[in-house]
This record gives C-alpha cells, structure tokens and sequence, in this order.
C-alpha cells in the first residue's frame, strides 16, 4: 500500500535509512568504540566499562574461544541478568565470528536444556548464582564449555548486592561438578596473551538466536541476522535523533529491562553503543525502591520500559522526587499501555510515554509514536523509516483503512527464519515477505496504528468478539484495581465468558464494586462473568503479564 503514514513524521526524520556503512553489526561496534574512546559504554553497581575497555575485554574473549576450537558460526550462550559481563561476552562472540544465544537466567532446568539443545550451543556463559540450574542438564547438551561469571569480577569484589534476584534456596555448585568449568575473568586473563583471528562476518550472517514463543508452546530461535540488528538500530537512532540531539551532553539510557530480551539489547544497549552513550544496567528492576536509589542523583536522558515497571515506579512516592530535569524520552513497549498509566507519568516527569511495537521477529521495532507526540492516543504510532506495515485478513488480503485485520510487517529489521524450522517460518511470513506478528490491529488514514489484542486472546462471547485489552483498559481505570488481566474461560451457553484475575490496589475492593463498574463501562456480552483476586499475577523477564497461564490454569490456585 501507500505509504500513507510518512505525512506523520517528525521534520527531519527519512522515509528511508541507508544501512550499507555497517556490512555488520561489528563493524558498526568498532566503528563506535574509535569514536568513543574514554567515554563510559556501561555501568553497573557503582562500576564503569569504558569503550577502550569493552574494546580490549571483547577481543580477549574472542581469543579464548578461538583458542578453544570453536568456530564462526558456532552457538554461545549467555545467561546473566544486567551485569557487565554481558555486553564483554557478548562483543567478544560476535568478534568470534559465532552467534549469541541469549537465555533468561531465571529458566528452570526443563526450559535451560530445551534452548540448548535447540541451538546447538557449545558454549555457555553464566553467572555463577545460576550454575545450579545449568548443572541439572549440561551432561544432555552440546555444551564443551561452561565460563563462570561472578560479581566480584566487574565490581571490585563487592558484596552480592540485595537487588541482584537469585533463588534463595539454591547453593552454587563446586566448581568440579561443572565439565571444563573456567571462570569468565580466566578466560578474558588468558585471551589477553592470545591472538585474534580476523573473521569476515557479513550481512547475512547470524547474529543472535533470539528465542520466543516460549509462553503459547515450543520456543523457537528468531534468527537476528548482522543486518536485521544493524538496520534496526539506524531505524530507531533516525527516529529518535529530534528528540535526543537536543542534549549536549553523552546521553545516559537506564536499562532496566533485561538485556537478554530483544526490547533492551537493541533499544538500549546496542542503540546506546551506536549513538556513543552510557548504558545504565539495573541487574533487577523489580527491587523498586533499589532502582530509586540507583537513579537519585543522577542524570538520565532516556528510560525504555514496559507498563508494569511504569505503574510500580509510580505507585512508589519516592519515583516522584527524583530529578527529570535532563529527561528526554521515555519509550514505551513490549504491553499495551494503559491510559491512566501514562497520564500519571507525564504528570511526574513531563515526559511522554511514547508507545512502540515489535516482536522479537522484527529486531524489534517495527512502529513508533513520533517524538513530537506529547499526549497519550491509545496507539502505537506509526512505521519507523524503511519499513512497511498492511492490514490483512485470514486471506492474507490487505483491508481497508478502518477495518481490523492482522498486522503484518515488511522491513530488514525481519528475521530470516526460525533456526531449524522451516515449517514454524512458512507459517508466519506471506508469499510477499511480511511477517504475520499474530496481532490483531486497525491503521487510520493518517498510517497510525491501535492494537486491538493478539488473535489467539481474542474471547468469542456468543459470537462477539471481545479484546481483553479492552475489558483492562476499564478495568485499570478503578481506582482499587492495582492489576487486572482479562482472559476467557468455557460456557455452556455462550461458549465463552471474560474472568478477570485482579491484583488490589484497595483492600477494601469487593467483586460487587467490580461488577458495578464493569456494568456502568462495558456493553453486556463484554462484562465479566468471573472475578478472581490474586495477590500477584505471572509475568514474564520483561514483566509482561502471562496471559496464558492464568487462561490455562497452569499455575497453582491463590493462597
């Protein structure tokens, strides 16, 4: 279709970004790391990684893997949670010529061996308080070499911090009982002495398996190609730049969300890199009142994070006395989010919550609110430069304006697959090189774009539609309703009805006061039917609620 959505554009920002300066995403690191010498790429607990530094780390790790025997191409993993450690890895993989497999630390032993043994990965990189877990399953994978990290290697032998999440109840295996066991800072010692073999990586080679769909079934490998990475970060960096050259000073970005999720490794870690920024790691953003702390005092430009982290900030006092004077943008993701969420927050900081979308399939941003946008509008912006969005149906023919219909996206930010399964590949891409993301949406004559829900969420109510984003967009605007997810559930007589899981805001909440509201806000076959209230809801590393355990009843009933 037209791009009918570049009349929307900010003054300044391209229709299109030449991405042929970086034939990889390491050739666009290095390029940083010249231009950036001293500067500070990452902190974390008190601790600075220079460029120069993540420049001479990188390329030891890179050495002591050469010197393993493993080859370009190869998989390394790295599961840790935002320490310094993960961007030297990282780096140092890619310098390898190999491809990162990024696993959430919190996996329990059935999930940490699937994505091995999915990927194929002969290495892993792991912080030392998650060994246990690698240790229940590391004998049924590939893995030839384990490196240990721990906290005192990049923090001055600190203590372990009360913010950092570890399971309490876990001990960290001896080191004997891992196979090949060395420890991260060793192997960085012993690469220090050893040469580097020059790969040449180009576009087309994978950078990152960026695992997804591990809530609704099998997690499959997104394969994040060097240019899908590489385009994705000039996209974004052509988008924001309006707004973020406005600060004279090196801009600070706060990476709260875990750098193993797409959302954070190219919205904030990578793009951060490119633009010659700070990086500030939060090992665990759900210590609220530690992020404060981490915060106060310090200048912040940029704070990427989804609607349960903005509500937690918000329902803490002391959020509202830190200083936002140099506060810039505040990019918003990965959930919808709610109305009273980012009115409340533009109330506390004068800041925006400027709302984004991608999938893990799409690098991962493939829309955005303009930065010129200063109001809430329920939507999630417009197709960032390069990149095309069309609505379609089940015959995968585009609607009209208005109409609802999948969101499809075309772009280099789109993966080239699923790692090892072309059939799961064929299913989510069209003949014409869209992506299907699985979420229902509506474009209006101006390109912008309103997420109606995903399609398999969708509840059929004796023939009607429901969105559960609707029925929580009325739900959250209670005033004792602290969360809330929508989810259907069987009927004999309408097949299905909406329960609602609430988490209270006021004690005091009954489900009578929720189906009053409900019944003054929503039409009938919209009202719940159901009311559960929980003290917590599931969520994932990002926080994004786990719609589908709740639905499946897969977790164990409130106590």
């Amino acid at each position: 279709m037209e791009k009918i959505w570049l009349k929307s554009y900010p003054e300044g920002v391209p229709a299109e970004v030449d991405f042929s300066a970086y034939p990889s995403l390491l050739t666009l690191l290095e390029e940083s790391f010249k231009r950036n010498v001293d500067r500070s790429a990452f902190e974390c607990m008190g601790q600075e990684l220079s460029y120069r530094d993540l420049d001479h780390q990188s390329r030891n790790f890179a050495a002591w893997l050469q010197s393993c025997g493993i080859v370009p191409g190869a998989r390394v993993a790295i599961m840790m949670p935002n320490l310094l450690q993960y961007p030297i890895a990282m780096v140092g993989v890619l310098r390898a010529g190999c491809i990162v497999v990024n696993v959430n630390p919190q996996y329990m032993p059935r999930e940490l061996q699937h994505q091995l043994n999915d990927s194929g990965a002969e290495a892993i990189v792991i912080l030392d308080h998650f060994a246990r877990t690698l240790q229940a399953v590391v004998a049924n994978t590939a893995v030839k070499h384990v490196l240990m990290a721990s906290i005192g290697e990049m923090s001055a032998a600190k203590p372990l911090p009360a913010q950092l999440v570890i399971r309490d109840a876990e001990k960290i295996p001896p080191a004997r009982t891992m196979p090949n066991h060395v420890s991260f800072g060793a192997a960085l010692s012993a690469g220090a002495g050893l040469p580097v073999k020059q790969i040449k990586i180009g576009p087309d080679d994978i950078a990152f398996l960026q695992y997804t769909g591990g809530t609704t079934g099998i997690a499959k490998g997104a394969m994040l190609l060097h240019r899908n990475i590489v385009a994705n970060i000039l996209q974004t960096d052509a988008w924001y730049k309006p707004l973020l050259a406005k600060s004279p000073e090196t801009e600070v970005v706060v990476v709260a969300l875990p750098l193993y999720h797409i959302f954070a490794l190219t919205m904030c870690a990578l793009l951060s890199a490119h633009r010659g920024g700070t990086a500030l790691l939060i090992p665990n953003p759900r210590d609220i009142p530690g992020l404060i702390k981490t915060l106060r005092g310090r200048v912040f430009h940029s704070f990427p994070a989804v609607n349960t982290l903005h509500k937690a900030l918000l329902n803490n006092p002391d959020f509202s006395t830190l200083d936002f004077s140099k506060f810039l943008l505040a990019s918003a993701g990965g959930m919808p989010t709610q109305e009273a969420v980012a009115k409340q927050w533009f109330e506390v900081t004068g800041i925006p919550l400027l709302e984004g979308y991608g999938l893990s399939e799409t690098s991962p941003c493939a829309t955005s609110s303009p930065v010129t946008n200063k109001m809430y509008s329920g939507n999630i912006g417009v197709p960032i430069p390069s990149t095309r969005v069309s609505i379609r149906d089940d015959a995968n023919v585009e609607v009209p304006l208005g109409q609802a219909g999948e969101i499809c996206i075309e772009g280099p930010q789109v993966m080239a697959g699923y790692w090892n399964r072309p059939d799961e590949t064929a299913k989510v891409m069209t003949p014409d090189g869209y992506f299907k993301s699985g979420d229902v949406g509506v474009m209006d004559r101006d390109g912008y774009i309103k997420i109606i829900d995903r399609k398999k969420d969708m509840i059929l109510v004796s023939g009607f539609n429901v969105y559960p984003n609707e029925i929580e967009a009325v739900v959250a605007n209670l005033p004792g309703v602290f969360e809330v997810v929508a989810v259907g559930v069987s009927d004999q007589q309408s097949g299905e009805v909406v329960k609602l899981f609430i988490v209270k805001r006021d004690p005091a909440l009954t489900e009578a006061d929720v189906f009053r509201y409900c019944k003054e806000q929503l039409t009938g076959y919209k009202r719940p039917k159901h009311i559960e209230f929980r003290t917590d809801l599931p969520k994932s590393s990002v926080g994004k609620i786990l719609r589908r355990e709740l639905r499946d009843g897969t977790l164990v009933p409130p106590h």
